[in-house]
Order: structure tokens, then sequence, then C-alpha cells
């Protein structure tokens, strides 16, 4: 290969890395509160099986959102999310009833007293879109 062809073959693949890594981030203020794996708070004889068919399991980072997020926001089911306060990601798995809006509901086993202490907050969320 002539060297003409090397230097252009090269900025075609630094143009498409460039582009194939280009990714937003957004953020947004939220209502964020708390669930739990038992009945009264989730779907009766099964309160372990979110939405999509996700099984949850104590321990696993995941959050429930409100539908407005996910028709308006770029956010899917799968989608990892920052939210502020908490370390780590968080995988949506779950979605909320229609009535709520801008909010969202923070997976916490069978702990309920953990989910009453963190109550209702206003929270920034983060999760990067394509």
């Amino acid at each position: 290969m002539d060297t003409n062809k090397k230097y252009l073959h090269l900025t075609f693949s630094i143009v498409f890395l460039l582009l194939a890594s280009c990714v937003e981030t957004k953020t947004m203020e939220v209502t964020a509160t708390a669930y739990n794996s038992v009945e009264r708070q989730t779907k009766k004889g099964d309160a372990v099986t979110a939405a999509w068919g996700d099984k949850l399991k104590p321990g696993m980072k995941a959050i429930a959102v409100s539908r407005d997020l996910l028709q308006e926001e770029g956010i899917e089911h799968g989608s990892d999310l920052r939210i502020e306060g908490l370390p780590g990601k968080y995988k949506v798995l779950d979605k909320m009833n229609r009535r709520w809006k801008k909010k969202i509901d923070i997976y916490m086993g069978e702990n309920v007293a953990e989910a009453r202490e963190w109550g209702k907050k206003k929270v920034e969320i983060s999760w990067e879109v394509d």
C-alpha cells in the first residue's frame, strides 16, 4: 500500500472510531422512591418478576422508571443510570404505573425498613444515549 492510501485508511479508521464512541450523557432531576419484593408493593402472587419479565433478587442494583422517561428521554429496558448520592450504576428492569411522571423507584430487595428510610427525594440521574 502506498503512503497516501495508508494515510487515508488511517484517517477513516480514526474518524470511524471517534464517531462510534460518541455518546451523549443526559441528566435530569427526578423524584426517587424505593420499593421491595413484597406483594403489597408489586404484582399479586409474584413479587419478584419485573415488567419485562426480569427476576429481581435482593442485592441487585435495579430501578423502575416512569413511562415518560421511557418514551421521551431515550431510557430503555436494560439502560444503566447513575443516581446522585448512590454508588455505581442501576439497571432499568421495571417500569412504573402510567400515573407517575419524572420518577424512579429504586429496588431495595426485601428490606422494607431501608426503603422507608430512603423515603422520597429529589435526585439527579444521568445516563448515556447513542
